[in-house]
């Protein structure tokens, strides 16, 4: 996927929102005041004069739009943090994660790096092909991230080794790669001894858990005490999401898929996730 040119509206709303609002002001004041005054100073007595003559009022509608430019973007700033701390908090378990679409996915897990501690940029590479989708800064180190919300296979080596690749590209610390279900043993072989670090759909939903507000964080840990929802598997077959099923004949409960009758996996309910 082609890297989507950043425009400067973009980087200001990518910033928390007090700093594009206080540049706004400083953007104003430097515009509509600092360009006649520093040409009024010059030793250049055409600029001098064209500085005195123009005065301030001249670059008024410049002034104006930089300031509007920079509060419409700590205004989009503000509302994409406020919906991205919704995101996260909203989240109870598996099921919750699995039904985003792909960007909210990206979002969910830079908001819950976010709140470790790291600077989070989205570069524009990511998308529902994959990518470099988040990058990751914290103790003057780079983390490369990539988003994988497959429902119906786990992540291949070849994902792996791909990004691995980038590692030295970016002159990045480290990788690490999210997905939603889990990674096959190729994959965690290669991962072993190098800086990638590989997180499962359960480790994500640990890790979001962890960094949720207390109220939050206690509403998902009780749903996921019930027995429909704890540590529900991935189907062997297809590898979609499975629930609890109870045999007509026998009444014993296991796994079953989701997508039966189309698919007729099934798992003991004493096995866990993946």
């Amino acid at each position: 996927m082609a890297k989507r040119k950043e425009s400067n509206f973009d980087l200001l709303a990518s910033m928390p929102w007090p700093v594009p609002l206080v540049l706004g002001v400083i953007g104003f004041v430097g515009v509509r005041y600092g360009i006649g005054w520093i040409m009024g100073t010059s030793q250049n007595v055409y600029l001098a004069g064209l500085g005195r003559e123009l005065s301030g009022k001249a670059y008024a509608p410049l002034a104006w739009a930089v300031l509007g430019l920079c509060w419409a973007a700590a205004l989009a700033s503000y509302i994409g943090a406020k919906r991205r701390r919704r995101l996260l908090e909203t989240q109870t378990d598996l099921e919750s994660i699995r039904a985003l679409s792909w960007r909210q996915f990206e979002l969910l897990v830079g908001e819950a790096f976010r709140r470790q501690g790291y600077a989070i940029q989205e570069t524009g590479l990511g998308g529902a092909d994959g990518g470099i989708d988040l990058t990751l800064r914290k103790d003057g180190k780079l983390t490369l991230v990539q988003c994988k919300r497959w429902r119906t296979q786990r992540v291949d080596v070849k994902v792996v080794r791909e990004m691995f690749g980038l590692l030295a590209h970016h002159q990045a610390s480290a990788v690490k790669i999210v997905a939603v279900g889990s990674y096959t043993p190729d994959a965690r072989r290669f991962a072993e001894g190098k800086p990638i670090e590989l997180i499962s759909g359960k480790a994500l939903l640990e890790l979001v858990r962890s960094v949720q507000a207390p109220a939050s964080r206690q509403t998902s840990q009780t749903q996921a005490s019930t027995p429909t929802e704890a540590a529900a598997p991935l189907c062997p077959k297809c590898g979609k999401a499975m629930q609890q099923r109870a045999n007509r004949r026998t009444k014993e409960h296991f796994w079953g898929c989701t997508d039966y009758p189309g698919c007729r996996g099934t798992r003991q309910l004493t096995e866990n996730a993946s």
